[in-house]
């Protein structure tokens, strides 16, 4: 079965598995647990259409039974925060609620355009570097909203675990696969300039 498969019904389940988690721990009159439903299990929905309608080739090969399980134990880690919420009955401020809310909404529009950006490029603008729209000022702007959205998630849940799992996925997944792709763009003439005068990840910083 092909990698983004296994992805995509891990992400699918989220909302199955919050909604779970919700009447396991009778948190019917949680407000956090409920916004964060909304934002974690939506996320799940809107991803498997991504995959549908403008999947990324990096997860289009097929892969082992085995490395399968792997992809959806490490997804599952994500699954961390509804836990501290739902088991601990955390409730976040209003003020929280609103940042997570806003922050979840702007990481959705940067990852899901940038995507499909690049996806609509490399179909209609094949074998060219990519160096305009949102991609023109940091290389990996998609990963910069990924961070966005699973930041608003951990947030969430007012414990440090699932910021330490958003960072343990940085340095282990997305930092190798960004200066990998680094390396794959370096075949072009103009990269060395786009290089110059953008970012890897994070808009004006990094």
């Amino acid at each position: 079965m092909k990698q983004k498969r296994y992805i995509d019904i891990g992400k699918g389940l989220t909302f199955f598995v919050i909604l779970g988690l919700i009447a396991y721990f009778q948190q019917w009159q949680n407000q956090t647990a409920w916004v964060y439903l909304g934002l974690h299990g939506t996320y799940g929905f809107l991803w498997v259409l991504k995959s549908r309608f403008f999947p990324d080739q990096h997860w289009e090969h097929e892969i082992p039974l085995w490395y399968g399980l792997v992809n959806w134990g490490a997804l599952s880690l994500y699954w961390v925060s509804p836990l501290i919420i739902t088991w601990g009955a955390v409730q976040a401020p209003a003020w929280l609620l609103g940042i997570c809310a806003s922050m979840f909404s702007l990481g959705i529009f940067l990852h899901f355009s940038a995507d499909m950006q690049k996806y609509m490029e490399l179909k209609y603008r094949p074998n060219h570097l990519i160096t305009e729209g949102l991609m023109s000022q940091t290389r990996n702007i998609n990963y910069f909203g990924e961070l966005l959205i699973y930041l608003s998630f951990g947030l969430l849940s007012m414990h440090w675990l699932p910021l330490v799992i958003i960072l343990l996925f940085i340095v282990f997944f997305w930092a190798p696969n960004m200066l990998k792709k680094d390396k794959s763009l370096a075949r072009y003439p103009e990269f060395a300039e786009y290089k110059r005068k953008s970012k890897l990840f994070i808009p004006f910083l990094f």
